[in-house]
């Protein structure tokens, strides 16, 4: 059993370690990501926009027939709508990506104002009037 385990494994080791390169690239560039993104101010935005592209479906091409020829032509597909070039999909695709990490920054901003805020009443709560002396100035 265990001898053909081995020649099992011999006969897969091609997929084997291209697999465990693989991974071991992926690690690599994302180690290497990390470390320029210690030193670089602008680093946040550009992964909060990485975040946003994996969310947003990718451009699809796909060959429909022409209306007016009947022949087949190639159209790219992005949410249900068809772009008749690569370039006006991904443009499309790409607004709405940087609409949806502004949408992040916009929830991250109502989350830490609302946090401060309630931060600021509860350090310096609202005086009240009945504790408070009265003073009224003498008279000339």
């Amino acid at each position: 059993m265990l001898f053909f385990g081995g020649i099992l494994i011999y006969g897969f080791r091609r997929r084997i370690i291209a697999t465990f390169r693989s991974f071991e690239a992926r690690n690599t560039r994302r180690r290497a990501e990390e470390a320029r993104a210690l030193y670089d101010k602008h680093a946040h935005y550009r992964q909060t926009v990485e975040f946003a592209q994996e969310q947003v479906e990718e451009v699809a091409r796909i060959t429909v027939r022409d209306e007016r020829t009947g022949e087949p032509v190639t159209r790219y597909l992005f949410l249900g709508d068809q772009y008749p070039t690569r370039s006006e999909a991904e443009a499309v695709r790409f607004s709405m990506v940087i609409e949806k990490a502004r949408e992040f920054y916009k929830d991250l901003d109502r989350i830490y104002l609302a946090r401060r805020g309630r931060r600021a009443s509860m350090a310096n709560p609202e005086p009240d009037p009945s504790k408070h002396e009265t003073y009224t100035p003498p008279r000339n």
